[in-house]
């Protein structure tokens, strides 16, 4: 069984809460450690460094009369809890703040070396093996006397002390810690209501989505990452609902469009089979035949060029190409029907030469379609007016007829596949309805785009842009 998100989540959670303890025991007891270290070892330093300078202490430390300023030493040090001890050139201790260090009777302190001690001027350990029981944080300063060493100033601080009052800042550390934590437990309470409620309810939506009810609608409305995702969601199953529904119609319009011309074709085959068209007739009904063949033909090119555009649209064949010559050698093709109809071609291009960077092929179909268009839907007498203009980095090619025009209504609908308007039917007997798919298929496979503006009875402009050559 999976788990949860929400238990994955309270794992986490208590792991970095155990973790988090840890690194602050461990961690937190070493810096306060190393901290408390620093602060009273300087402490000590200033101590003794004072009792150093202390005159009695100066010129009485090879004196007899060392017990008459065992005294001052702790009136002079302000460091409670310490050892004071006074150490001659020789490495004896002379004089201690203790009473178990007679004057009389010096203890040597073996492989005592104050040159070893550099610039560190404390250590922690047992000061040369004297301290049995407990470890000691040692400070020494030397006495001097017209520039000669008369003697050492050693201060001796408990280490269990130390370790008292570390405990004391660590047990305030993790106090706080754990109320940080636990203050932090309220992230679950807002997981709860702003990430796991959403996120169950996506996942039912997902799970009615898969079961095939793409109706139904993610009740998630924040305005956050989740909402965003159940938004998405729920646009992609109104889309794939109403592809479902585009689907159909588009099956229903291929049928149809199949059915019509191989009705009438396998009609007037068996009829002229049978003798029902005799044969003086055949030549008529032949060209019927023929020309819904044609009609076959140039609906199933259609389809196979829909079907290369979209498995093929980022595989295009970019090219740097003049689009005013693109343009001139398309509206040659069709200078016999322009001359035919008495319809006047007028290019205005900017330029003798401007260079675009698109897969020319494709560009050429797409100057054709808008071209056959154009003239399919242009009264005899008329003038279609082919423009290319630069702006931003781009190249705008404009094709305008003065035709019949597209309802307002029918203008978002143009470009599905087997569309054609009501008023179109009659001019586009021959005509399969893909041929706007396919332009704006071509437009949108380079990234740019196609716009169209027209009025009902006035005429019928399109537009689409190309990136320029630099």
């Amino acid at each position: 069984m999976k788990k949860k998100l929400s238990r994955k989540f309270m794992e986490v959670y208590l792991f970095v809460g155990l973790l988090g303890f840890l690194l602050v025991t461990l961690l937190g007891s070493h810096m306060i450690e190393s901290q408390l270290e620093k602060d009273i070892s300087a402490d000590l330093y200033q101590s003794a460094y004072r009792i150093s300078e202390n005159e009695d202490i100066r010129y009485n430390i090879s004196a007899s009369s060392l017990d008459s300023i065992r005294e001052k030493l702790t009136m002079v040090a302000d460091y409670p809890n310490t050892i004071i001890w006074i150490i001659n050139e020789r490495g004896e201790v002379v004089l201690s703040t203790r009473k178990d260090i007679s004057p009389g009777d010096p203890i040597p302190l073996a492989g005592f070396d104050p040159s070893i001690w550099g610039s560190t001027y404390y250590q922690v350990g047992y000061f040369y093996g004297y301290f049995e029981d407990d470890a000691r944080l040692s400070v020494i300063a030397p006495i001097t006397d017209n520039m000669t060493i008369k003697g050492y100033v050693a201060i001796h601080y408990m280490m269990s002390r130390l370790y008292q009052q570390r405990g004391r800042y660590l047990f305030i550390l993790q106090f706080l810690f754990l109320l940080v934590y636990i203050l932090m437990s309220l992230l679950l309470l807002v997981f709860r209501q702003y990430v796991h409620k959403p996120l169950t309810e996506i996942k039912k939506g997902v799970t009615e989505y898969a079961g095939g009810n793409l109706n139904y609608k993610i009740p998630v409305y924040t305005d956050d990452e989740l909402g965003y995702l159940a938004n998405n969601l729920n646009y992609m199953a109104d889309k794939m609902n109403r592809n479902g529904e585009y689907q159909r119609q588009f099956i229903s319009n291929i049928s149809h469009d199949f059915r019509s011309p191989l009705t009438s074709i396998k009609g007037y085959v068996e009829a002229m089979m049978d003798g029902t068209i005799p044969v003086e007739m055949q030549d008529k009904y032949l060209k019927i035949i023929a020309y819904e063949a044609d009609r076959l033909e140039k609906l199933t090119k259609g389809l196979l060029t829909l079907n290369e555009l979209d498995i093929q649209k980022r595989l295009l064949n970019i090219q740097t190409f003049d689009i005013n010559e693109a343009i001139k050698k398309a509206a040659a093709t069709y200078e016999g029907d322009c001359t035919r109809r008495h319809i006047l071609l007028e290019l205005i291009l900017s330029g003798k030469e401007l260079y675009a960077r698109a897969d020319v092929e494709q560009i050429q179909q797409v100057l054709h379609n808008l071209l056959n268009n154009a003239i399919k839907f242009s009264p005899d007498h008329s003038t279609i007016i082919i423009e290319t203009t630069e702006k931003n980095e781009k190249i705008f090619v404009s094709v305008k007829d003065h035709g019949i025009g597209i309802p307002k209504e029918s203008l978002s609908k143009i470009w599905e596949r087997f569309y054609k308007t009501d008023i179109s039917r009659g001019k586009d007997q021959k005509g399969t309805g893909l041929g706007l798919s396919i332009v704006k298929e071509i437009i949108h496979a380079h990234d740019q785009h196609i716009n169209v503006i027209s009025t009902e009875g006035i005429g019928t402009e399109f537009i689409f842009t190309l990136e320029k050559a630099r």
